[in-house]
């Protein structure tokens, strides 16, 4: 197959994951008849701005406010739409959490309240305990994101220093009844790890927030140390809480499936985590043994999850093109084999780039422009290496996040 061809078939099941994922299409299922009191909607992520879009185009205007990431801002016609920064928060994500509390105050049993939350919550509702300052919050984040950390200890950590996560605002919301509807990009899809969990029981501990601390050799000050030695889970026994998955990244990854019909496809994991080049490497091995058993039809290898980049590099590389790159590097131009990886919310690591494409020739054309692979790994300049090849994945905001899509095309010998 053609580098261009690859390339199309691969970046078009890509988009056909995320799409699946469209709030557009998997809010109005879940959403409950309308309450006898107020409904009062509210909700932190990626995909936050077009659930409320979504929920609007079932119910009409309602009230409410979400915060979601810069530019991921939909239209709406009642419920407030606020933006903050992410992966780092800002002191925006802390005015629109302040307003996010303001809208469920003093609620009645009668009160409905829908929660739309999806992943980048955790950055983007940001109400640091006292004695934390923001800059505090924004330190510990970036330590956690350049550690390898996976998504569910960064958020065990977040929950202890946070006045909003882990059921906190479900707390808030008491006592009228709380709808969640999640966009699940954590592996395994426990709601109490999607966004940190605003909205749902935490069961984490302050000793278990420590261990991720200690394991993963993050620096404390004084203050982040007391706060995270003294968390304890907020008590939610009395509170009325319905949750619902409407969107995972099992179920984008079988839309892929579906879609590749000319192939033998294989789904090696929705959950599956680790540091991007390792993996990589255990993926490149697998396609290279499916390869020798001459497959008479194309092979697809579809896996999700989150992969994690250690940083020892000054370079602009998020865990995708990372992925791709060490794919590329480990098949070492082997002929038949593609590979593509990206992020379902269109934002690989701190890029505004989903991912990255690497086909047989990927380590030629790059030697003929004087660029070396190896270099660009070491410094974790991933997304330097591709844009000078022009193999970047770019689709701007998709407006959902069900985390890492990666597929692996091993050609068949028909071809």
């Amino acid at each position: 197959m053609q580098y261009e061809a690859a390339k199309s078939f691969l970046t078009d099941l890509f988009r056909v994951a995320y799409q699946a994922a469209d709030p557009m299409l998997r809010v109005a299922p879940y959403l409950p008849p309308l309450p006898k009191g107020k409904l009062i909607v509210i909700g932190a992520g990626k995909a936050s701005a077009r659930m409320a879009e979504a929920v609007e185009a079932h119910y009409g205007p309602c009230a409410g406010c979400v915060v979601t990431r810069y530019g991921y801002e939909r239209p709406t016609q009642g419920i407030e739409i606020l933006s903050a920064a992410h992966p780092v928060p800002d002191q925006a994500g802390v005015l629109a959490t302040q307003r996010i509390f303001q809208s469920v105050q003093n609620l009645s049993p009668d009160d409905a309240v829908i929660a739309l939350i999806s992943g980048g919550g955790s950055a983007l509702l940001c109400a640091p305990v006292p004695g934390v300052s923001l800059d505090d919050k924004m330190a510990l984040t970036q330590q956690l994101l350049d550690s390898g950390a996976a998504i569910d200890e960064i958020n065990t950590v977040r929950k202890t220093l946070s006045l909003v996560k882990g059921g906190k605002l479900a707390q808030a919301c008491a006592p009228a009844r709380v709808v969640n509807l999640l966009i699940s990009d954590v592996a395994g899809d426990d709601p109490e790890f999607i966004a940190s969990g605003p909205t749902v029981p935490s069961h984490i501990t302050a000793a278990q927030a420590m261990d991720i601390v200690t394991r993963w050799g993050i620096a404390l000050s004084d203050p982040v140390a007391q706060a995270v030695s003294q968390y304890r889970a907020p008590d939610l026994g009395k509170s009325r809480i319905e949750t619902h998955i409407i969107a995972s990244p099992m179920a984008s990854l079988r839309a892929a499936a579906a879609q590749a019909t000319s192939c033998d496809v294989r789904i090696l994991g929705d959950a599956i985590e680790g540091e991007a080049r390792d993996l990589a490497r255990d993926h490149a091995a697998q396609a290279q043994a499916i390869q020798a058993q001459r497959p008479k039809r194309p092979v697809l290898l579809l896996s999700g999850g989150e992969c994690t980049v250690t940083r020892c590099g000054d370079g602009s590389g998020g865990p995708n093109a990372e992925y791709t790159l060490a794919a590329a590097l480990a098949l070492n131009g082997r002929t038949g084999i593609h590979v593509l990886a990206c992020d379902t919310d269109g934002v690989d690591g701190a890029a505004e780039v989903a991912g990255a494409y690497a086909g047989p020739d990927t380590l030629t054309r790059a030697q003929q422009k004087n660029i070396f692979p190896e270099q660009a790994l070491a410094r974790n300049d991933a997304h330097g290496f591709f844009a000078a090849l022009g193999d970047q994945i770019i689709t701007g905001p998709t407006l959902t996040n069900v985390n890492d899509f990666r597929a692996i095309l091993i050609e068949g010998m028909a071809e």
